[in-house]
Protein backbone atom coordinates (compact mmCIF):
# COMPACT_ATOMS: atom_id res chain seq x y z
CA UNK A 1 0.00 0.00 0.00
CA UNK A 2 1.44 3.68 -0.95
CA UNK A 3 2.40 5.25 2.25
CA UNK A 4 -0.16 8.03 3.10
CA UNK A 5 0.22 10.82 6.28
CA UNK A 6 -3.23 9.69 7.43
CA UNK A 7 -4.54 6.30 8.64
CA UNK A 8 -7.04 4.50 6.17
CA UNK A 9 -10.33 4.29 8.32
CA UNK A 10 -11.75 1.03 7.21
CA UNK A 11 -15.23 0.00 8.02
CA UNK A 12 -16.23 -3.67 8.70
CA UNK A 13 -19.80 -4.92 7.96
CA UNK A 14 -20.17 -8.46 7.94
CA UNK A 15 -23.08 -10.52 10.09
CA UNK A 16 -20.28 -13.28 10.87
CA UNK A 17 -18.58 -12.88 14.26
CA UNK A 18 -15.40 -14.83 12.82
CA UNK A 19 -14.87 -12.81 10.01
CA UNK A 20 -15.28 -9.48 12.53
CA UNK A 21 -12.38 -10.86 14.15
CA UNK A 22 -9.69 -12.39 11.12
CA UNK A 23 -10.23 -8.87 9.67
CA UNK A 24 -10.28 -6.96 12.71
CA UNK A 25 -6.87 -8.56 13.24
CA UNK A 26 -6.22 -8.33 9.86
CA UNK A 27 -6.30 -4.59 9.97
CA UNK A 28 -4.52 -4.16 13.58
CA UNK A 29 -1.21 -5.62 12.41
CA UNK A 30 -1.42 -4.05 8.97
CA UNK A 31 0.77 -0.28 8.86
CA UNK A 32 -1.79 2.76 7.32
CA UNK A 33 -4.94 0.77 8.27
CA UNK A 34 -7.17 1.40 11.05
CA UNK A 35 -10.62 0.12 11.99
CA UNK A 36 -12.69 3.10 12.49
CA UNK A 37 -15.96 0.75 13.32
CA UNK A 38 -17.89 -2.74 12.73
CA UNK A 39 -21.64 -3.32 11.42
CA UNK A 40 -23.57 -6.61 11.38
CA UNK A 41 -25.96 -6.22 8.15
CA UNK A 42 -26.00 -3.20 5.69
CA UNK A 43 -28.46 -1.29 7.72
CA UNK A 44 -26.22 -0.26 10.39
CA UNK A 45 -23.90 0.45 7.73
CA UNK A 46 -25.68 2.52 6.12
CA UNK A 47 -26.24 4.79 9.18
CA UNK A 48 -22.47 4.63 9.86
CA UNK A 49 -21.91 6.33 6.85
CA UNK A 50 -23.82 8.74 6.97
CA UNK A 51 -22.33 9.93 10.20
CA UNK A 52 -18.53 8.87 9.64
CA UNK A 53 -16.04 9.19 7.23
CA UNK A 54 -14.86 5.73 5.75
CA UNK A 55 -11.80 5.14 3.30
CA UNK A 56 -12.04 1.33 2.82
CA UNK A 57 -15.61 -0.86 3.15
CA UNK A 58 -14.69 -4.44 4.03
CA UNK A 59 -18.40 -5.86 2.61
CA UNK A 60 -19.43 -9.46 2.91
CA UNK A 61 -22.71 -10.45 0.44
CA UNK A 62 -25.09 -12.86 1.93
CA UNK A 63 -26.13 -11.05 5.29
CA UNK A 64 -29.75 -11.19 6.30
CA UNK A 65 -32.11 -8.20 5.31
CA UNK A 66 -30.30 -6.67 2.34
CA UNK A 67 -27.34 -8.17 0.78
CA UNK A 68 -23.83 -6.38 0.11
CA UNK A 69 -24.45 -6.39 -3.48
CA UNK A 70 -27.56 -4.40 -3.26
CA UNK A 71 -26.45 -1.95 -0.75
CA UNK A 72 -23.50 -1.45 -2.07
CA UNK A 73 -25.53 -0.42 -5.29
CA UNK A 74 -27.35 2.07 -3.46
CA UNK A 75 -24.88 4.45 -2.55
CA UNK A 76 -24.36 7.28 -4.35
CA UNK A 77 -20.58 7.54 -3.43
CA UNK A 78 -19.58 4.42 -1.87
CA UNK A 79 -15.60 4.07 -0.42
CA UNK A 80 -13.66 1.98 -1.97
CA UNK A 81 -14.53 -1.44 -1.41
CA UNK A 82 -12.98 -5.02 -0.87
CA UNK A 83 -15.55 -8.08 -0.80
CA UNK A 84 -15.36 -10.77 1.36
CA UNK A 85 -17.64 -14.02 0.72
CA UNK A 86 -17.50 -17.58 0.94
CA UNK A 87 -19.43 -17.44 -2.22
CA UNK A 88 -17.34 -16.99 -5.89
CA UNK A 89 -20.64 -16.78 -8.02
CA UNK A 90 -20.83 -13.47 -7.22
CA UNK A 91 -17.54 -12.08 -8.36
CA UNK A 92 -18.12 -10.68 -12.02
CA UNK A 93 -21.42 -8.70 -10.28
CA UNK A 94 -19.00 -7.55 -7.64
CA UNK A 95 -16.61 -6.15 -10.53
CA UNK A 96 -19.47 -4.54 -12.33
CA UNK A 97 -19.81 -2.33 -9.13
CA UNK A 98 -15.98 -1.59 -9.76
CA UNK A 99 -14.99 -3.01 -6.25
CA UNK A 100 -11.27 -2.95 -5.67
CA UNK A 101 -10.92 -6.81 -5.00
CA UNK A 102 -12.45 -9.97 -3.80
CA UNK A 103 -11.82 -11.72 -1.21
CA UNK A 104 -12.85 -15.45 -1.13
CA UNK A 105 -13.15 -16.88 2.62
CA UNK A 106 -11.11 -17.68 4.04
CA UNK A 107 -8.63 -15.82 3.15
CA UNK A 108 -4.88 -15.39 4.39
CA UNK A 109 -3.48 -12.46 5.85
CA UNK A 110 -0.88 -12.35 2.45
CA UNK A 111 -4.35 -12.95 0.50
CA UNK A 112 -5.34 -9.40 2.57
CA UNK A 113 -2.28 -7.47 1.58
CA UNK A 114 -2.67 -8.29 -2.14
CA UNK A 115 -6.01 -6.79 -1.70
CA UNK A 116 -5.53 -3.50 0.46
CA UNK A 117 -2.73 -2.53 -2.18
CA UNK A 118 -5.09 -1.65 -4.29
CA UNK A 119 -5.71 0.83 -2.32
CA UNK A 120 -5.10 4.83 -3.77
CA UNK A 121 -5.70 7.44 -1.50
CA UNK A 122 -8.06 10.35 -3.34
CA UNK A 123 -6.02 12.25 -5.36
CA UNK A 124 -6.14 15.95 -5.45
CA UNK A 125 -8.51 18.22 -7.18
CA UNK A 126 -7.13 19.12 -10.52
CA UNK A 127 -8.08 22.28 -12.80
CA UNK A 128 -10.17 20.42 -15.31
CA UNK A 129 -8.80 19.43 -18.59
CA UNK A 130 -10.97 20.71 -21.47
CA UNK A 131 -8.89 18.03 -23.80
CA UNK A 132 -10.10 15.22 -21.24
CA UNK A 133 -12.08 12.60 -22.61
CA UNK A 134 -16.25 12.63 -21.82
CA UNK A 135 -16.50 11.13 -18.08
CA UNK A 136 -18.88 8.05 -18.79
CA UNK A 137 -20.65 5.16 -17.20
CA UNK A 138 -19.77 1.77 -16.85
CA UNK A 139 -22.59 -0.94 -17.99
CA UNK A 140 -23.26 -3.83 -18.61
CA UNK A 141 -24.26 -5.57 -22.22
CA UNK A 142 -24.01 -9.25 -23.36
CA UNK A 143 -20.45 -8.52 -23.91
CA UNK A 144 -19.39 -7.67 -21.11
CA UNK A 145 -18.56 -3.98 -19.45
CA UNK A 146 -19.49 -1.64 -21.57
CA UNK A 147 -18.17 2.61 -20.90
CA UNK A 148 -20.88 5.09 -22.17
CA UNK A 149 -19.96 8.87 -22.22
CA UNK A 150 -22.74 11.02 -20.38
CA UNK A 151 -23.63 13.18 -23.25
CA UNK A 152 -24.45 9.98 -25.31
CA UNK A 153 -27.34 9.34 -22.90
CA UNK A 154 -30.78 10.78 -23.57
CA UNK A 155 -32.42 9.94 -20.54
CA UNK A 156 -32.38 7.56 -17.80
CA UNK A 157 -35.83 5.60 -17.01
CA UNK A 158 -36.38 4.27 -13.01
CA UNK A 159 -37.80 0.98 -13.21
CA UNK A 160 -37.84 -0.85 -9.90
CA UNK A 161 -34.62 -2.11 -8.84
CA UNK A 162 -33.16 -1.16 -11.78
CA UNK A 163 -32.84 2.15 -14.24
CA UNK A 164 -32.83 1.85 -17.96
CA UNK A 165 -30.89 4.53 -19.34
CA UNK A 166 -31.24 5.19 -23.08
CA UNK A 167 -28.65 5.90 -25.90
CA UNK A 168 -29.41 6.95 -29.40
CA UNK A 169 -29.05 3.51 -30.21
CA UNK A 170 -29.28 0.92 -27.61
CA UNK A 171 -30.78 0.48 -23.39
CA UNK A 172 -28.95 -0.67 -21.16
CA UNK A 173 -29.95 -1.87 -17.67
CA UNK A 174 -28.35 -0.48 -14.59
CA UNK A 175 -28.43 -1.56 -10.64
CA UNK A 176 -28.98 1.43 -9.47
CA UNK A 177 -31.74 4.10 -7.63
CA UNK A 178 -32.90 7.19 -9.02
CA UNK A 179 -31.54 9.03 -6.65
CA UNK A 180 -28.25 7.72 -6.96
CA UNK A 181 -28.41 8.42 -10.70
CA UNK A 182 -29.09 12.07 -10.28
CA UNK A 183 -26.38 12.85 -7.73
CA UNK A 184 -23.67 10.94 -10.45
CA UNK A 185 -24.92 12.55 -13.68
CA UNK A 186 -24.41 16.33 -13.14
CA UNK A 187 -25.30 19.30 -13.54
CA UNK A 188 -26.02 17.89 -17.12
CA UNK A 189 -29.20 16.20 -16.56
CA UNK A 190 -32.13 17.34 -15.15
CA UNK A 191 -34.72 15.12 -13.15
CA UNK A 192 -38.06 15.88 -14.81
CA UNK A 193 -40.39 13.34 -13.16
CA UNK A 194 -39.91 10.73 -10.50
CA UNK A 195 -39.04 8.06 -13.08
CA UNK A 196 -37.52 10.20 -15.87
CA UNK A 197 -33.82 12.50 -15.28
CA UNK A 198 -33.18 13.90 -19.00
CA UNK A 199 -29.56 14.73 -20.37
CA UNK A 200 -30.45 18.92 -21.05
CA UNK A 201 -28.73 18.25 -24.36
CA UNK A 202 -31.15 16.04 -25.88
CA UNK A 203 -34.36 18.77 -25.03
CA UNK A 204 -35.58 20.46 -27.73
CA UNK A 205 -38.94 21.80 -26.46
CA UNK A 206 -40.31 22.39 -22.98
CA UNK A 207 -44.07 21.49 -23.07
CA UNK A 208 -46.87 22.17 -20.28
CA UNK A 209 -47.01 18.62 -19.72
CA UNK A 210 -44.32 17.09 -21.21
CA UNK A 211 -40.69 17.28 -22.59
CA UNK A 212 -40.03 17.09 -26.91
CA UNK A 213 -36.32 15.29 -26.89
CA UNK A 214 -34.14 16.07 -30.07
CA UNK A 215 -35.23 12.57 -31.89
CA UNK A 216 -38.66 13.93 -31.55
CA UNK A 217 -39.42 11.40 -28.14
CA UNK A 218 -41.88 12.42 -25.78
CA UNK A 219 -41.60 12.32 -21.95
CA UNK A 220 -43.59 13.22 -19.26
CA UNK A 221 -43.18 15.86 -17.03
CA UNK A 222 -44.14 15.24 -13.00
CA UNK A 223 -45.74 17.93 -11.28
CA UNK A 224 -43.44 18.34 -8.40
CA UNK A 225 -41.23 19.11 -11.05
CA UNK A 226 -42.12 21.68 -13.18
CA UNK A 227 -41.08 24.74 -10.90
CA UNK A 228 -37.65 23.37 -10.79
CA UNK A 229 -37.13 22.48 -14.55
CA UNK A 230 -38.71 25.99 -15.83
CA UNK A 231 -36.26 27.47 -13.21
CA UNK A 232 -33.74 25.35 -14.71
CA UNK A 233 -34.21 26.46 -18.53
CA UNK A 234 -34.23 30.39 -17.59
CA UNK A 235 -30.85 29.59 -16.14
CA UNK A 236 -28.93 28.48 -19.45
Amino acid sequence: MPPTAAQVRCLIVDDEPLAHQVLTRFIDQTPGLTLGGQCRNAIEAHDYLRQHPVDLLFLDIEMPLVTGLHFLGTLPNPPPTILTTAYREYAYEGYELQVLDYLLKPFSYERFLKATARYQPPAPAQPTDMTAPPPHLLLKDQGGLLKVPLPAIRYVEGCKDYVKVVTADKTYLHHATMQSMSELLGPEFVRVHRSFIVGAAHIKRLQPEQLLLTNNSLLPIGSSYKADLLAYFKAI
